[in-house]
């Protein structure tokens, strides 16, 4: 071969190299864990497993930017990366409504995952490596307010420790540490700047079960829920923001809003949260098929004691009692008597169809408390998974409380598309359905200031960039072999 060009063919092998490391280096991306379309049947799989062992589970202005979609065969999670310590490290971690503390991967971890299917590196967090980080004792206050009680068996100055096992008999465990955590803090119309906060957070030490063994893992999970030892409700106490956030999952174009602080515009109707939960319950009145109420008692909605409707984005599907997805199927396919219907992983019926999908099935309403409603379209509820071959995105939760009541819970499949807001000032949660491609208005906690807020689209736009990139140095080779020749 010319010496020539064999310098041509090393020098587009190393830039292919150096690109394709390159789009991974963006700070607070949030993608999907899983993604895909070619290998979509295991990933209808991989979904119902995800939403299995997460509801088993289920105990001033920042921006998030956000990335991926909200098709059920290419999400499933979201995970974001955050910045730690002193010198600070990238740790990535899963976004989660449905839980109340932030813990990482720590050294000396044991059974903790070293390798991730997610073209992500997993880093370890040191405590004895940070120059900021310090470890939190069980006499301290953030340990007697994580367990609404002294600590038992509590010596002064030792650990506070910590344990949770999820429904698929998984668990993670290990002490809290405080460590400076930096975050985008909205500064400007779309523009942010730095800033620092010292934030208590999990540190594991040990791990068993689907945690320890996964291959699509990440460091670690940042709970947005509403207890004191969350991520919001700790900026919120030490005056950083209003303990409101709110994000928009664009459904359309893939990306969307995640932000903390109080949202301006649009102007969004809410419903109260049901008091004394732990999650994000609502009252559910009834749902409409077209304009006609389905035919169900409005009691099968709550998920036993009164407890109401669970509104989780951490979710990818839609689950509803089964008196009520028998009903609901029924009535969606009222236009359609004709149209055979398949299974696919058991759970998801399918058919092939090749008309407008928005003009053939209809569109399902859910009522709740305080007159607020949320419309779901066909192209919300219906995904496809092949040529013309479209499934239902609505699940039978198949899951008995104590009491013997079945769960209702929203997911992503009915959340996109939409800004939801979750006041945990004014205890409730509201939305509107908007386009989660542009940007909110969001006060700043402290100016009182209003900034825009754009949405974002991480993996399209590291890739778009990357490809930018690839394609101008190919010209520049190209012109270069030529002048060589």
């Amino acid at each position: 071969m010319d010496l020539r060009r064999k310098g041509c063919l090393i020098l587009l092998l190393v830039l292919v190299l150096v690109v394709k490391g390159e789009s991974n280096n963006v700070v607070f991306n949030v993608k999907h864990k899983y993604g895909g379309r070619a290998r979509v049947h295991t990933v209808l799989n991989e979904l119902k497993e995800h939403d299995s062992r997460r509801h088993g589970r289920m105990l001033a202005a920042v921006d998030f930017q956000l990335g991926g979609n909200g098709q059920p065969t290419d999400a499933a999670l979201y995970y974001t990366k955050l910045t730690i310590g002193t010198p600070s490290k990238d740790y990535h971690v899963q976004v989660d409504t449905g839980s109340d503390i932030l813990w990482v991967n720590c050294a000396g971890c044991a059974r903790c995952p070293s390798k991730s299917s997610l073209g992500i590196d997993l880093t370890l967090y040191d405590l004895k490596a940070s120059a900021t980080g310090k470890s939190v004792s069980c006499d301290q206050e953030f340990c007697t307010d994580m367990f609404n009680a002294p600590y038992s068996d509590c010596r002064v100055g030792s650990p506070c420790e910590y344990q949770v096992t999820y429904g698929d008999g998984s668990s993670t465990s290990g002490y809290f540490v405080k460590d400076y955590i930096h975050f985008d803090q909205v500064s400007g119309d779309l523009k942010t700047t730095t800033m620092n906060s010292s934030i208590a957070f999990g540190c594991s030490s040990k791990q068993s079960g689907e945690l320890g063994s996964s291959t699509q893992a990440v460091d670690g999970i940042i709970g947005f829920g509403q207890a004191n030892s969350s991520l919001i409700s700790q900026l919120a106490l030490s005056g950083k923001v209003n303990k409101v956030f709110s994000h928009c999952l664009d459904g359309s174009n893939g990306g969307g809003i995640f932000a903390v602080g109080q949202v301006v515009q649009p102007k969004v109707k809410s419903t109260p949260l049901v008091p004394n939960e732990p999650h994000y319950n609502v009252v559910m009145k009834g749902i409409e098929i077209n304009g006609k109420a389905l035919d169900v008692s409005t009691t099968i909605f709550d998920a036993g004691s009164n407890r109401g409707t669970i509104i989780d984005s951490g979710t990818t599907l839609a689950y509803l009692p089964s008196k009520v997805y028998s009903a609901l199927m029924d009535t969606l396919m009222v236009k359609q008597p004709a149209l055979p219907t398949h299974l696919v992983e058991g759970s998801f019926h399918c058919f092939f169809y090749s008309k407008k999908i928005d003009d053939g099935f209809p569109v399902v309403t859910f009522q709740f408390a305080n007159s607020l409603s949320l419309k779901v379209y066909p192209h919300d509820y219906l995904f496809q998974v092949g040529e013309n071959e479209w499934c239902i995105g609505w699940q039978d939760s198949g899951m008995q409380t104590k009491d013997g009541k079945e769960i209702t819970l929203l997911g992503d499949l009915v959340l996109s598309n939409k800004v939801v807001v979750y006041d945990l000032e004014n205890q409730s949660v509201g939305w509107t359905e908007y386009n989660c491609s542009s940007s909110i208005k969001v006060r700043d906690g402290t100016s009182g200031k209003v900034y825009s807020v754009g949405s974002h689209n991480i993996s399209s736009a590291s890739t778009l960039k990357s490809r930018m990139v690839f394609t101008f140095f190919i010209l520049v080779i190209s012109i270069l072999c030529n002048l060589l020749k």
